[in-house]
């Protein structure tokens, strides 16, 4: 294989295990957890404006979450995605430490870094991004 071809593959394998795990998240806020006991969660945790992030953060984590799996403005929700993550890590991880068994940042730290390393790159010539922007000379070819 060409570097390429490894590296098209190399951003599927990311984006499609980090659209997963931030899917398999949101579905949790919603269905397992509810909205409602996200929000108390988060109140908890201290996250200002609890009430009306927790719907939100579970929304961009399900909805980017999928997004990247298909590989759909995955630009724009892995920015979101990587936002979510660095909230998460000032907010509530970091006076823990690192590491994730005492509740610390380790975890969320790799999510936005896959993330951010999704928005800077794109999601690859693997996904709908690449075959709804990618033609030459589009405008929107920023997207792909």
């Amino acid at each position: 294989m060409n570097q390429s071809t490894l590296t098209n593959t190399a951003l599927t394998v990311l984006r499609v295990i980090v659209g997963f795990i931030f899917a398999a998240h949101g579905w949790q806020k919603f269905n397992e957890f509810t909205i409602a006991g996200t929000q108390a969660a988060f109140t908890q945790m201290g996250v200002p404006a609890a009430s009306l992030v927790a719907p939100v953060v579970a929304t961009i984590e399900l909805v980017g979450g999928i997004a990247l799996i298909v590989g759909v403005l995955a630009r724009v929700f892995a920015a979101l995605l990587a936002l979510d993550m660095l909230g998460a890590l000032f907010l509530v991880h970091a006076p823990a430490g690192i590491f994730a068994d005492k509740g610390g940042y380790e975890f969320v730290l790799a999510l936005a870094a896959a993330a951010l390393a999704v928005a800077l790159t794109g999601a690859g010539r693997i996904s709908v991004d690449a075959v709804v922007f990618g033609r030459n000379g589009s405008k929107l070819s920023v997207l792909a």
